[in-house]
C-alpha cells in the first residue's frame, strides 16, 4: 500500500525483523526514556540482530556525540558501535558544510554532539557572536542550557549570519515526564529575531539522506514513537514505519493522524519487530482485526467485539483513516478508545 494513500495499518506474514534489512530506530521514547531502557527493548533488539537485522539508531537529539550514545546503548545491554548512531547534529553539520567554506567558524548553541559533528565536516565550533561565525547552529543542549546562549544566537542572526537548527522537536521524553525539546528553544530565538532557521532533523530530507548514506540500508524500517518526526520522516522518505506506543504518541493522536503521520504498522513496544503484524480486513460492517470490528456510525467511530486491545486500535485506525476521511477529533477518538483502555 502506498505511503501516500495509507488507509489502514498493514499486516505482515513474517516478522518485521525478517522482512526488512535495517531498523532505523529512534532512541528517546523507543529504546530508553530518561536514560533507562524501556521494557522489552533490550531483549527485542538483541533478538532482531541475532536474526540478521542491522540496527541503526537515528535520533533528533543532538546533545551527545555518537560515541557517547553508543556507549549508553551498550551499557543498557545492546553492544553498539558509534558508526551505528546517526543524529541530527551530523545531518545539520553536512547541511552547513554545503553552504559555507571549509574551515569556517560556526557559533554553537547546544551540546558536545554538535561540536563533534562540525569538526567531522572540517568546521570550527565557536562560542560567541563576536567570534565572526559564518553560521549559527542550534541543537538540544540539555536542561542546563542558559538564557545567555540564546542571546548569542540572536546577536549573530541580527547581523545577517545564517541560522541552522538540528531539529525542531518541541518536546523530549524524560524520566519525570515530557520536557521542552530543542524546538521550544528554537522558538525563543525565532520570536526574538523574526528569522527562520534551516532545519536538518526528522522529518526533513537532510536527516533521511544522512541516515541512508551512513547505513547503506536497502529495505529500511523506521521505528519511532512520534508521528510528526519519525513517521512523517518515513513518509517523506518513502519507506515503511513501525509506531511503538512507549513514547509521546497515544491512541487518540494516532486515530486523528493526517495521511503523512500514518504508520505502516502499530505495536505496543519493540517486541512488535519480532512478530508478524495482523491484517486489518474490510467487510460490509467496517474493518476487522482480531476479534474487533470498527466502523463509523452516525458520523462517530464505533467499536464492537472483544480481544487484544491493539487489534481494536488497528481496526479503529482503518475506520478513522478511511470512513472518517482525514481523521477524527480528539474527543471522538477518546470515546472510541475507552473500551480498549488505551
Amino acid at each position: 500500500m502506498s505511503q501516500q494513500h495509507r488507509t489502514r495499518p498493514s499486516g505482515s506474514g513474517t516478522a518485521l525483523s525478517e522482512a526488512y534489512d535495517t531498523a532505523l530506530l529512534d532512541l528517546d521514547g523507543v529504546v530508553y526514556a530518561g536514560g533507562e531502557a524501556i521494557a522489552h527493548a533490550v531483549d527485542s533488539l538483541l533478538t532482531a540482530r541475532e536474526g540478521g537485522m542491522h540496527l541503526a539508531y537515528v535520533t533528533n537529539n543532538a546533545l551527545r556525540p555518537p560515541e557517547a550514545v553508543a556507549e549508553h546503548i551498550t551499557e543498557l545491554g545492546v553492544p553498539t558501535d558509534a558508526a551505528d548512531v546517526i543524529n541530527s547534529a551530523q545531518a545539520v553539520a553536512r547541511l552547513i558544510s554545503e553552504q559555507v567554506p571549509a574551515g569556517s567558524r560556526v557559533l554553537v548553541i547546544g551540546g558536545e554532539g554538535l561540536r563533534v559533528a562540525l569538526r567531522e565536516r572540517g568546521l570550527e565550533p565557536v562560542e560567541f557572536a563576536d567570534d565572526d561565525p559564518a553560521a549559527v547552529v542550534q541543537g538540544y543542549g540539555g536542561p542546563d542550557l542558559t538564557w545567555g546562549r540564546f542571546a548569542e544566537a540572536c546577536y549573530a542572526i541580527a547581523r545577517g549570519v545564517p541560522w541552522f537548527a538540528s531539529n525542531t522537536d518541541l518536546t523530549i521524553p524524560s524520566a519525570r515526564g515530557i520536557a521542552p525539546g530543542n524546538g521550544a528553544a528554537v522558538e525563543v530565538v525565532r520570536i526574538a529575531t523574526g528569522a527562520e532557521p534551516q532545519v536538518a532533523g526528522k522529518p526533513l530530507p537532510p536527516m533521511h539522506k544522512e541516515t541512508i548514506l551512513r547505513t547503506g540500508a536497502r529495505r529500511p524500517l523506521v521505528v519511532g514513537d512520534r508521528l510528526d518526526t519519525d513517521i512523517e520522516g518515513a513518509f517523506n522518505g518513502g519507506v515503511d514505519s513501525l509506531l511503538v506506543l512507549t513514547g509521546v504518541t497515544d491512541g487518540a493522536q494516532l486515530l486523528a493522524a493526517p495521511p503523512e503521520h500514518r504508520p505502516t504498522y502499530v505495536d505496543a513496544d519493540l517486541r512488535g519487530m519480532l512478530t508478524g503484524q495482523p491484517e486489518v480486513a474490510e467487510t460490509d460492517g467496517g474493518f476487522v482485526c482480531g476479534g474487533w470490528t470498527a466502523s463509523v456510525r452516525d458520523d462517530a467511530l464505533a467499536l464492537d467485539g472483544e480481544g487484544e486491545p491493539l487489534d481494536g486500535l488497528r481496526a479503529l485506525c482503518a475506520a478513522a483513516w478511511t470512513q472518517a476521511g482525514d481523521g477524527v477529533s480528539r474527543l471522538d477518538a477518546d470515546k472510541a478508545l475507552s473500551r480498549l483502555g488505551l
